[in-house]
């Protein structure tokens, strides 16, 4: 059984390095893929591609599809697939023990596993705490597939994981999702992610401005989603952005965020 992550970045300077160095001890190979970044990103993702030699591969792409065609081959293999984003940080302690359950077999009947995730609106200086939206009861963004349920993932996919066609093998289907985050607490969770969705991601991007939206937040397309943008153009209706309808669900809450961030960070 192998782990494979893939990191689809743009302008993502402010959090990539964490994001990326709290992953690799989970995954056998890394494939990061720079789509079109003109702040420090690429100068880091250098940096690390030389810190991890024969582990971290940089792929340089104008197209965000070529994310998922590097990982159309693992279909039919006892691969797990690991998407991380550049403004998602993961407990790397609790990874670890994630890939012993990984390694033991535990989770081979589901086809996907969600852990649990603090959207965070505000981070300390210091590091150490966090406030946000859990998941439950927000949406949990986590993505881990289990690519040995499938034949095959190919066709229109925008990005690694979204769209195109899938292909079961027997037995497995698209309802088998593990929602571990709807039964293990934030502080007992060995998956657990802090989504900095509402946080500047890059130093290019103005302070105080909206969150940026990502790849899917411009692509994706819903009966829903055109009816709100249509009262918006020709009534003005606000529209309910969707990061806030997502990850802005119940109270604000604050977490001891430490073990997420190393001292160097800080």
């Amino acid at each position: 059984m192998r782990v494979i992550g893939i990191m689809l970045v743009h302008n993502e300077d402010r959090f990539v390095e964490t994001a990326l160095r709290n992953v690799m001890g989970f995954c056998d190979e890394l494939i990061a893929v720079n789509h079109g970044s003109d702040d420090l990103t690429p100068s880091i993702l250098k940096l690390l591609s030389d810190e991890f030699d024969h582990k971290l591969r940089l792929v340089t792409t104008a197209d965000s599809a070529d994310s998922h065609r590097l990982i159309e081959m693992y279909a039919g293999t006892d691969t797990w697939v690991f998407a991380v984003d550049g403004d998602e940080i993961y407990d790397p302690v609790g990874l670890s023990r994630l890939r012993l359950r990984l390694d033991a077999g535990e989770f081979d009947p589901w086809w996907v596993v969600f852990g649990n995730v603090l959207n965070v609106k505000t981070l300390s200086k210091d590091l150490r705490t966090a406030s946000g939206h859990l998941a439950p009861p927000c949406r949990s963004m986590t993505k881990l597939y289990n690519f040995a349920a499938i034949d095959s993932w190919t066709g229109n996919c925008v990005e690694r994981l979204h769209g195109g066609e899938i292909k079961f093998r027997e037995n497995f289907n698209p309802t088998l999702r593990c929602s571990l985050h709807e039964s293990v607490a934030w502080e007992d969770a060995d998956f657990r992610c802090l989504h900095l969705c509402f946080l500047r991601r890059s130093s290019k991007d103005a302070s105080g401005a909206e969150p940026r939206k990502n790849i899917m937040d411009l692509h994706a397309r819903s009966w829903g989603k055109v009816f709100r943008q249509m009262k918006e153009w020709f009534f003005g209706v606000p529209s309910v952005d969707w990061k806030q309808e997502k990850y802005a669900r119940g109270p604000i809450v604050k977490k001891d965020i430490g073990g997420f961030f190393s001292p160097l960070d800080s």
